[in-house]
């Protein structure tokens, strides 16, 4: 299929799905368009089972995407940017200490205590799956999604210490999570149960610190650029220009483009660009970022709906599914509780505070895409199916009772956006 016919249709079917949500359905506008796109995805494989010709599009349109490639390597960065330029980086600053102990701690637990929890459940059920590859499973489902979460809380009554906490946590952690991804992946395809602790650390220091050093400098200079000009089409250009030449080098030099484009776009959106009292341009900027944000949002989640078609069945989805979910609450909550034991200010309402971050700490489409990249092993559909299932629950079930979780573990008088 044409790339341009591919484009149409994904958006014309996202455009759909998005006017079906807001004149009918009227479910907040993640949450509705996922479960939009998984209802159909169903009725599409049904139908498609009886009559080929009839869902012909929708099936030749998932299985033409390539998911992983499109949200890693083009959207992601895109979303991030938008993300981070627009996160108000005072709070940030003022929550460092837990954001920085649940981006890198807290993913480390959750790798490891979700695979051990799904390794021994599988095993109670029946389910025979080596603890590599559900360690492997817990390095790409553990760490949250950035876009998920900016998608699902903005609508919710977090406390703002709270939402900056877990905005900063998603926007930070993939660093730690793609080091222990690779590092697992590569002792699944060896059969080597020797780590190499060295080339980890190595390969950490790259990506992560190469990332923040290469966003840096390139968010500097488009931000110099952006604040010695009036004309807001060039300065829109120039933060379009910034995301996709943090992509392409990024992606040569082997350095992390997730914490490349968050570094950007935080150091570009905590100056503003005016250059006197009449200049709204800044402003206007995050207005524009806010809009793609809102636009690429849609059209992803109505990618991963559509993803469903292409799902290899299993008998055992539903066992699947249901231990990963179980298994994800679990390392959740925790890789939350250990680490904020250790600040004070967290602590003393820990309990009540782990509760919300756990439900709070949604997964979407990146851990989908690292699934998808997964090289072909007799468990590559399991951890796939899994993936989906956790994924599902996370954006449509703790999605929609979040604020009621929210209002169970804080009472009324106590629960001022603070």
């Amino acid at each position: 299929m044409d790339l341009f016919v591919i484009i149409a249709l994904l958006v014309i079917v996202s455009a759909f799905y998005s006017y079906i949500n807001a004149r009918y359905v009227k479910l907040p506008g993640t949450i509705g368009i996922v479960s939009i796109a998984i209802i159909a995805s169903i009725i599409t494989v049904f139908i498609d089972s009886i009559d080929p010709r009839t869902a012909k599009y929708l099936t030749v349109l998932a299985k033409n995407i390539n998911f992983s490639s499109t949200v890693l390597n083009i959207m992601l960065g895109f979303l991030l940017f938008s993300s981070s330029f627009t996160l108000n980086t005072r709070r940030l600053k003022k929550e460092m200490r837990p954001v920085f102990l649940l981006s890198t701690l807290g993913v480390i637990i959750s790798t490891i205590v979700f695979g051990w929890a799904f390794y021994e459940i599988a095993t109670l059920f029946g389910v025979h799956i080596p603890l590599v590859y559900c360690l492997l499973f817990g390095a790409l489902i553990s760490p949250t999604d950035p876009i998920a979460v900016g998608a699902i809380i903005k609508n919710s009554r977090l406390p703002l210490n709270l939402e900056t906490i877990i905005s900063g946590e998603s926007l930070f952690n993939d660093g730690i999570g793609l080091v222990l991804f690779i590092t697992i992946l590569d002792f699944a395809r060896s059969g080597d149960v020797n780590p190499d602790w060295v080339k980890a650390a190595l390969l950490f220091i790259k990506e992560v610190f190469g990332g923040i050093f290469l966003g840096v400098i390139l968010g500097y200079i488009a931000f110099r650029l952006m604040k010695s000009i009036t004309d807001f089409q060039t300065i829109v250009l120039v933060s379009v220009a910034l995301v996709m030449s943090i992509s392409v080098i990024a992606a040569y030099l082997h350095f992390s483009i997730p914490l490349a484009v968050v570094t950007a776009g935080l150091f570009a959106g905590n100056r503003s660009i005016n250059i006197d009292s009449n200049e709204h341009s800044h402003q206007a900027l995050e207005k524009f970022w806010q809009l793609i944000d809102e636009m690429l949002n849609t059209i992803l989640f109505v990618m991963i709906g559509l993803q469903m078609i292409n799902l290899p069945y299993l008998e055992n989805y539903w066992l699947i599914g249901g231990i990963g979910i179980v298994a994800i609450l679990i390392a959740r909550w925790v890789s939350i509780m250990i680490p904020l034991m250790f600040l004070r200010k967290i602590a003393r309402n820990t309990i009540k505070n782990v509760n919300i971050l756990t439900w709070a700490g949604l997964r979407g489409g990146i851990s989908i895409a690292l699934a998808l990249s997964l090289p072909y092993s007799s468990y590559r559909h399991i951890l796939l199916a899994g993936s989906y299932f956790i994924v599902i629950f996370s954006v449509v079930v703790q999605g929609l009772t979040l604020n009621r979780v929210i209002e169970a573990s804080i009472p009324k008088h106590e629960s001022s956006r603070y």
